[in-house]
């Protein structure tokens, strides 16, 4: 089988809720990422197979295929197509599969695999609650099918987290010194520069705008999002805007434009578990995905997994026995935010770059995704 190679990686900073890209149309925010990656790498234009953007909650400026309104935005070749996948949290990062599948099958050399999402104009779940208007009040309870297998639980990420912190024993006290570790490694990354080859700035924004100077005793002040649940804003990821893009290309178009490629994908698959506990997937797709590439977790020398929750996170450490310093080892989501359609593609940025930095070899993806779903990508560093 070919071989998928990762030539750049590049995102936007990370604006937070009605911060500094809250203004920025999604197609515009889209276009930046696009127009960086195409002006600094030696590729025509025109020569691109195709455009790959993950996007969650596709209305208003989100809709009508935003992977191709965001090329034609950043004002190139009108005959460079796009699409647009939805796999809830983990759309950008199966963009990056859907890339990478077309160039190892040998159809394209080639292909952009992004993401964007603009959180402040389009709040998470609106795609969802879109349907009220014509009487679906969600998009599970009125299936037959469904009810018979799933009763009437509920089908939710705060429920999901909140069952997982209390199955792997997560009291809010120790997602709250979670948390403030996350924020603590991101504003060190901050201080240290380590974000700045991969970000691209954008309206007088050139760093990531999310991350909180906190403490565990204004943690212990928030109201619990649900009554009853350990889980608060503080423990959450945040909601944000941003962009994030990579260029994949196969050995042929290495060496058609004298490209140097900066990792090799040497593994991606996707796996489930149950949707109701929604956000437990990473486990078993880790797992599974080791066994595929014949590797270890002693392997692996970095691991980006979202932090949807801290309680996701830390279920899978407890489970993984993965080293938590070797994980997220610049902060999260709860500290960088969680755009979405964008995260996958985020993560995998900051885990090249981090890779590059510390001089890794093998780095491991994951996050979990509406429906009980999770992706798994390896990528070796050259």
């Amino acid at each position: 089988m070919k071989t998928a190679y990762i030539v750049d990686a590049l995102r936007t900073p990370s604006g937070k809720r009605r911060g500094s890209l809250a203004d920025i149309h999604g197609a515009d925010l889209g276009a930046h990422v696009l127009h960086a990656l195409v002006e600094r790498n030696a590729i025509p234009a025109d020569e691109y197979d195709d455009v790959i953007f993950g996007c969650v909650d596709t209305i208003g400026p989100l809709a009508g295929n935003i992977a191709r309104s965001s090329w034609l935005a950043a004002g190139l070749p009108l005959q460079v197509p796009g699409v647009t996948v939805d796999r809830q949290c983990g759309s950008s990062q199966q963009a990056v599969h859907f890339a990478a599948q077309a160039v190892m099958s040998g159809t394209q050399h080639v292909v952009v695999a992004g993401g964007v999402q603009t959180m402040s104009r389009i709040p998470i779940s609106s795609a969802m609650l879109a349907g009220q208007s014509l009487g679906f009040n969600d998009p599970f309870s009125g299936s037959v099918g469904w009810r018979e297998r799933f009763g009437d639980q509920p089908v939710s990420q705060f429920h999901a987290a909140k069952l997982i912190a209390e199955r792997w024993g997560c009291t809010r006290s120790d997602m709250e010194a979670y948390a403030l570790e996350s924020h603590r490694r991101a504003r060190y990354a901050q201080a240290q520069g380590y974000f700045d080859r991969e970000i691209v700035p954008i309206g007088g924004l050139s760093g990531d705008e999310t991350p909180r100077d906190t403490s565990l005793a204004k943690m212990a002040e928030l109201e619990p999002l649900e009554p009853g649940s350990p889980l608060t804003a503080a423990v959450s990821s945040q909601t944000c805007d941003a962009a994030a893009a990579l260029l994949i290309v196969s050995e042929e178009a290495l060496k058609r434009y004298n490209l140097t490629p900066r990792a090799a994908i040497r593994h991606l698959s996707v796996a489930a578990d149950d949707p109701v506990w929604m956000l437990t997937a990473p486990i078993p797709a880790t797992k599974h995905a080791l066994k595929k590439a014949g590797l270890t977790l002693a392997d692996i020398d970095l691991v980006e997994i979202n932090e949807a929750f801290a309680s996701v996170a830390m279920a899978w450490l407890k489970e993984t026995g993965y080293p938590h310093e070797l994980t997220n080892v610049n902060g999260g989501a709860i500290a960088l935010g969680h755009p979405l359609g964008a995260t996958g593609a985020r993560l995998m940025t900051t885990l090249l770059h981090e890779l590059e930095r510390r001089g890794g070899r093998y780095g491991l993806q994951t996050m979990c995704e509406g429906g009980g779903v999770a992706n798994v990508t390896i990528i070796e560093r050259l």
